[in-house]
C-alpha cells in the first residue's frame, strides 16, 4: 500500500511540473513578442543584416611609355533570387532563360536548369548560385538581355557578384618585378611594395545574410562608395624587357644553368629599364620567374672577379700603384698563410702590368697587391666599401632587398687569408643590383645613383607622388681614379677576358666574374658567372649586369656564359635606340655627294642605271651584278658591288626598306625595323657568318 501511494505522489508531482512547463511556454512566447519583441527584432537584424566592406578597384601599373603592365579586370559570379520575380514574368520567361543558361554554360540541360530554379522558388530560397564559373564584363552585358535577367536585380532577381582578378597583358614579362599580393596581404614586387597606393580605400554597403556564408547586397542610402587605387608608372621599357628576358632564357637553355638574372639600368638616372629573374621550374623542363635573385637575399653567393673593381679603386685612391707598374704572378699559384691562390690560366701570366692583371683577371696579381698595401691595415681597405656605398643596403623601392655582407677583422671567422680572398670577391655577399650600382657609378663619372623601379604615383592625370633620380654618393672616388677605372673596364673588352663581345659599332666597358660556390662548408666546382658593364663606353647611356648560376658544359667562365647575353641585349638596344645612333650615323652611311649629283645610296643596279639614264647623268657601271652601292669620284658616280651570294650577312646600310627586306629575308633572317627612310644601322655586322632564323634589327632614317 505504501508503494502504491508513493507512485501516485510521484506521478502527481510530474504532472504538476509538466503542467507548469506547458503554461510557461505560451507565457514566454507572449513575453518575447509583447515585451521583448523590439530587442529580439533588433538582434535578428544585427545577425542577418550587416554593413560589409566593398573592396576598391586596384590601381593599374604602367611601363615608362604608358604600356599597361598590370590591371584589375572585373569578373562576375551569377546568382538569382527567384522569389522576387513577378508570377507572370516568371512563367513566360523561365523556359527561355533555362535554355540560354544551358547553351551558355553547357554543363546541364535546359530542363535541369528550369527544375533547379523552380525548386528554389518553391522553397522560397532567396539566393541560388547559377554556376560557379566566373563570367567577364561583356558576358554579363549579354546576360542582362535574357528573359527575367533583363528585369535587373529588383524585379528579375539576378545578382552579379563582382570579383576582380589581376591581369598582366604581357603575360610573364617582368612578372616577378610586378609581383603578386594574396588575400592575407603577403606578396612581392611592386604589387606588395606599393600596395598602400594601389589598393585604394574600401567602401561599405548593406548586405543581407541568406544562408551560411551567403550574403546578398542591398540598396541603401548610407552605402559608402569605394575609392579606386592610384596608378603606378614604372621605369620599365617593354621592348628592352622583352629583349632581356629572351636573351637570358635562350642562354639558360643552352648552358642548363640553375637560375639567371639581368638588370638594365639608365646610367644618368638609375631608372631600371629591364629586370629579369629566371630559374628552372619544378620539373626542370623550362624556366620561370619565381624569385627576385637580382634584388633579394640569395644566401652566400659571392660576386667573384667583378669585385676586383673595388680593389683597384682602393689601390688607385690610396696612390699605391700605377696602371703600368709590373707585378709578378709567377706560375699562377701564390700561397697566403699556407693557402693557395690560383689564376685561371694554367702556368700563370708571369710578369705583367697591373693594367694587364685586371684585363686578364689575375687572382694572384690583385690579391698580392691588396695584401701588400693593406695587409697591415685591412680596415683601411674595407673603409672603401663605405665610401662607394656597398656596405649597406640601397633602400630600394622593392621590398626584400638583400643586405651586403663582408667578413671583418672583428669577427671570429677573420683569418690571415681573409683580405686576399675578399679582394677578388670571396668571403662576401653582394647582390647583382649592388654590383650594378657600383659599375653604373663609374660610368656616371663617379656619381652613384639609386636604382629606381617606379617613377610616379598618380590618380588619373594628377601626379600624387613622383620619384626623381636620387644621388647616393656624389663621388665614389676622385676624377683621376674614375678615369683610370673606365680605362681598365674598356681594356677588359678590348684586350682581356671579354674580347669575344667586342664589336665595331660601339664600345663596351665591363668586367667578367667567375666565382666558385661555397656549399656545405667548402668551395665546390660549381660556378656563379657574371658580366657587368656599360655601353657605349665613350658616352655611357646604359649599364647592365648578367648573372648565370651553375652553367653546364665545357665553358663555365663569365666571359663565355654571361658576357654573350650582355652583348645580345646591348646589340638590340643599340640598334633600336635612335639617340645612340645619331652620332654614329656618319660612320655607316655613305657621304652625300656634291650638290650637282643626286644622292643615291644602295639599290638594284638596273634600277639605278635607268634613273641615271633618264636624268642624263654620267654613270660608270662596273658590272652587271644586281646590287650596288653608290659613291662619287672625279665628277662621276661609281657603283661598287655589294656581295650577296656568300653565306654571310650582307651590308644593307643605305638601302630602302623594301630592298633590305628582300635581301635579308631571302637569306633566312627575321627582320625587325624602326623608323622611316633608308637603313642607318643593322644590328648584325656585315660579313657575319649567316645563321638561319636569326633576328636582325634595322634602324631607318
Amino acid at each position: 500500500m505504501n508503494i502504491k501511494r508513493a507512485i501516485v505522489i510521484r506521478v502527481r508531482v510530474i504532472f504538476i511540473l509538466v503542467a507548469l512547463a506547458a503554461c510557461a511556454i505560451p507565457y514566454k512566447v507572449a513575453v518575447v513578442q509583447m515585451v521583448e519583441g523590439e530587442k529580439w527584432k533588433a538582434k535578428a537584424e544585427q545577425v542577418n543584416f550587416k554593413y560589409r566592406e566593398v573592396p576598391a578597384t586596384r590601381g593599374n601599373i604602367y611601363a615608362a611609355d604608358g604600356s599597361l603592365l598590370a590591371t584589375s579586370l572585373p569578373f562576375y559570379q551569377v546568382a538569382i533570387d527567384p522569389t522576387v520575380v513577378d508570377e507572370e514574368k516568371y512563367k513566360s520567361g523561365l523556359d527561355a532563360l533555362a535554355g540560354q543558361l544551358a547553351n551558355f554554360y553547357k554543363d546541364r540541360t535546359a530542363t535541369a536548369y528550369k527544375r533547379m530554379i523552380n525548386d528554389a522558388r518553391s522553397n522560397k530560397k532567396q539566393y541560388l548560385m547559377i554556376n560557379r564559373k566566373q563570367i567577364n564584363y561583356q558576358e554579363m552585358q549579354i546576360m542582362k538581355t535574357w528573359p527575367i535577367f533583363k528585369e535587373d536585380r529588383v524585379d528579375g532577381g539576378v545578382i552579379f557578384e563582382k570579383i576582380e582578378r589581376r591581369y598582366q597583358p604581357f603575360n610573364s614579362l617582368a612578372s616577378r618585378t610586378l609581383g603578386t599580393l594574396n588575400e592575407d596581404g603577403v606578396g612581392s614586387g611592386i604589387e606588395y611594395s606599393f600596395n598602400t597606393q594601389l589598393k585604394g580605400k574600401s567602401g561599405k554597403a548593406l548586405f543581407q545574410r541568406l544562408s551560411r556564408g551567403v550574403w546578398k547586397p542591398l540598396f541603401n542610402e548610407e552605402d559608402v562608395k569605394p575609392l579606386d587605387g592610384y596608378d603606378i608608372q614604372t621605369t620599365l621599357d617593354v621592348n628592352i624587357q622583352d629583349v632581356a628576358e629572351t636573351a637570358l632564357r635562350d642562354q639558360l637553355k643552352v648552358t642548363m644553368g640553375e637560375f639567371g638574372s639581368v638588370i638594365v639600368m639608365e646610367v644618368a638616372t638609375g631608372y631600371v629599364k629591364a629586370i629579369s629573374n629566371l630559374q628552372k621550374n619544378a620539373v626542370g623542363t623550362g624556366y620561370v620567374e619565381s624569385y627576385n635573385y637580382a634584388v633579394g637575399d640569395m644566401g652566400r653567393v659571392e660576386p667573384g672577379s667583378t669585385f676586383k673593381l673595388v680593389s683597384m679603386l682602393a689601390l688607385l685612391e690610396e696612390n699605391k700603384v700605377s696602371l703600368d707598374d709590373q707585378i709578378e704572378t709567377g706560375n699562377g699559384v701564390h700561397y697566403f698563410y699556407g693557402q693557395p691562390m690560383y689564376d685561371a690560366k694554367i702556368g700563370g701570366y708571369g710578369t705583367i702590368t697591373i693594367r694587364q692583371a685586371f684585363e686578364k683577371s689575375s687572382n694572384v696579381a690583385i690579391s698580392k697587391l691588396v695584401d701588400m698595401h693593406f695587409g697591415s691595415s685591412p680596415s683601411k681597405f674595407l673603409a672603401h666599401l663605405d665610401k662607394v656605398g656597398l656596405a649597406q643596403p640601397l633602400n630600394l623601392q622593392l621590398s626584400g632587398e638583400g643586405k651586403p655582407l663582408f667578413n671583418k677583422p672583428s669577427t671570429k671567422t677573420w683569418a690571415g687569408t681573409s683580405l686576399p680572398w675578399i679582394s677578388i670577391g670571396y668571403e662576401s655577399k653582394l647582390n647583382p643590383i649592388h654590383t650594378l650600382a657600383l659599375y653604373n657609378a663609374v660610368a656616371n663619372g663617379g656619381k652613384m645613383v639609386k636604382p629606381l623601379f617606379v617613377k610616379s604615383v598618380s590618380n588619373g592625370a594628377q601626379v600624387i607622388q613622383s620619384f626623381e633620380p636620387q644621388v647616393i654618393r656624389e663621388a665614389i672616388a676622385s676624377p683621376k681614379t674614375i678615369a683610370q677605372l673606365q680605362e681598365l673596364l674598356l681594356g677588359v673588352v678590348e684586350y682581356g677576358t671579354a674580347r669575344n663581345i667586342k664589336n665595331p659599332n660601339y664600345k663596351v666597358a665591363g668586367k667578367t666574374g667567375t666565382a666558385q660556390k661555397y656549399i656545405n662548408g667548402k668551395y665546390q666546382e660549381i660556378y656563379y658567372t657574371s658580366f657587368v658593364g656599360y655601353f657605349p663606353a665613350d658616352r655611357p647611356k646604359y649599364s647592365m649586369i648578367v648573372v648565370i648560376d651553375n652553367p653546364k658544359g665545357p665553358a663555365t667562365f663569365g666571359g663565355d656564359v654571361s658576357a654573350p647575353v650582355f652583348k645580345a641585349i646591348a646589340d638590340k638596344i643599340f640598334a633600336t635606340d635612335l639617340d645612340l645612333n645619331v652620332v654614329n650615323s656618319s660612320k655607316i652611311l655613305p657621304k652625300v655627294p656634291s650638290a650637282k649629283f643626286p644622292y643615291v645610296a644602295t639599290g638594284k643596279g638596273e634600277e639605278l642605271q635607268s634613273i641615271f639614264d633618264y636624268l642624263k647623268l654620267p654613270l660608270k657601271f662596273p658590272s652587271q651584278e644586281d646590287w650596288v652601292a653608290a659613291s662619287t669620284s672625279t665628277g662621276q658616280i661609281q657603283l661598287q658591288l655589294v656581295e650577296t651570294e656568300k653565306a654571310v650577312v650582307p651590308n644593307v646600310a643605305g638601302m630602302s626598306l623594301r630592298d633590305a627586306l628582300y635581301l635579308l629575308e631571302n637569306k633566312g633572317l627575321k627582320v625587325n625595323f624602326n623608323g622611316k627612310g633608308r637603313v642607318l644601322i643593322q644590328s648584325i655586322s656585315p660579313g657575319t657568318r649567316l645563321t638561319p632564323n636569326t633576328t636582325i634589327d634595322l634602324v631607318l632614317g
